[in-house]
């Protein structure tokens, strides 16, 4: 079985599918890599280190799609799915971020070509799948590195100093939304000495906030089903959201420093700070909204860019992860790795046993169809009559 890992080529991605750890204990199973020249280099892994861990580096792409039976990459967002489609041979096995959840039309270029297709972030969020949770792996870096970035775009400090030159009061940070991201940014906040509070509208958070050394705001709402399938927030009505405005607008006027991170999969990110909001805030404030990508949970926010809006700095980062190349490669590629444990058997093959609830709600293409019930489902195909049976593959 040869693996094989192209550079990637999405905007503003330095990261890599595998890094050489992974490859050199893969390789102790038999498994043959085929890497392209410099795939590892923006995230610090170079050409030698691959080399040394077993792994073939070749020259172009071209080259790894040809000769090899798996295909890993990291982020395949946006055309990078179609892109690629053209490349890739009946049987082969793609892996890796495909953004499912959007435009799943795309995914019948893969099905033409019999092209077998895992989308990462449909790995469910069971205890036996969290080893293989790049999500969550994701969202832990982009929790991390939002305060970081906040605190380089603040003219405050985090931490509380009483100085000679006087008392200086610690920056109030507040973090909406309090999934794998927001938990990460409230700890980094605190651990910078900054005082944090969090909002979640989940009931279930509450003692997630507090366990990260966080004080838990608390809205005069009630909303039923808050909770959605994997743990994530459940889409609210209008009526709700905006009454939640109503009461965050007086929250939000009292902070320093906000990191949005509220998001709905497949759906674009709530509107949770409106443009009037922005105006009640201090001027001086920074708001990081991770939701970006989907719209953002800032009226204002602009993906990609740095705005300032009545003295406050709005922060649309791209990508944030990608920013943390080598220790994302790493947590990525223990993920990829894990999941290769799971379908690989011991004849140099691999099987998708669709009895396994991670093969079930990670496989989107499969024998020529489409086989994940909602990916059919937005892309207008009717429900399958029944279950695809075991697929071993040599």
């Amino acid at each position: 079985m040869k693996i094989g890992i192209p550079k990637e080529v999405a905007l503003n991605e330095a990261r890599v599918a595998l890094i050489p750890d992974n490859i050199q204990r893969l390789s102790a199973k038999g498994l043959r890599f085929l890497i392209e020249t410099e795939a590892g280099q923006a995230a610090g892994f170079d050409d030698q280190a691959y080399r040394d861990a077993g792994a073939e580096v070749v020259s172009n792409a071209a080259a790894v799609y040809e000769q090899a039976d798996m295909i890993l990459s990291v982020n395949l967002s946006g055309q990078g799915v179609s892109n690629c489609a053209s490349e890739l041979r009946a049987g082969q096995l793609l892996i890796g971020m495909l953004d499912p959840l959007t435009d799943a039309g795309k995914f019948f270029a893969l099905a033409d070509k019999g092209v077998n297709a895992v989308a990462m972030e449909l790995i469910p969020r069971i205890s036996r799948a969290q080893s293989m949770d790049v999500l969550s792996s994701m969202a832990t870096l982009a929790g991390y590195k939002a305060v970081l970035m906040a605190a380089t775009s603040s003219q405050r400090i985090y931490p509380m100093m009483m100085t000679a030159a006087g008392n200086l009061s610690p920056a109030r940070v507040f973090i909406m939304g309090a999934g794998v991201a927001g938990l990460q940014a409230a700890a980094t906040a605190k651990r910078l000495g900054a005082v944090v509070e969090a909002y979640d509208v989940r009931p279930a958070a509450r003692e997630q906030i507090l366990s990260v050394g966080a004080k838990p705001v608390e809205l005069d709402l009630e909303a039923e089903a808050t909770e959605g399938q994997g743990g994530y927030a459940q889409a609210q009505s209008d009526d709700f959201l905006r009454r939640q405005r109503e009461q965050m607008t007086q929250v939000l006027a009292e902070q320093d420093i906000v990191i949005t991170t509220a998001a709905v999969p497949g759906a674009r990110s709530p509107v949770l700070i409106t443009a009037e909001m922005v105006h009640a805030m201090k001027p001086g404030t920074i708001i990081v909204d991770l939701a970006s990508e989907r719209g953002g949970n800032c009226e204002l926010t602009q993906h990609g860019k740095v705005i300032t809006e009545h003295g406050i700095t709005i922060i649309g980062p791209d990508n944030i992860a990608s920013t943390l190349a080598h220790h994302a490669s790493q947590m990525f590629g223990n993920n990829l790795e894990n999941f290769l444990n799971l379908i690989l058997d011991d004849d140099g093959g691999y099987t998708l046993d669709f009895d396994d609830e991670i093969i079930q709600q990670a496989v989107v293409t499969r024998g020529g169809e489409i086989v994940h019930e909602r990916i059919r489902n937005l892309a207008g195909l009717a429900p399958l009559s029944e279950e695809p049976a075991m697929e071993e593959v040599a």
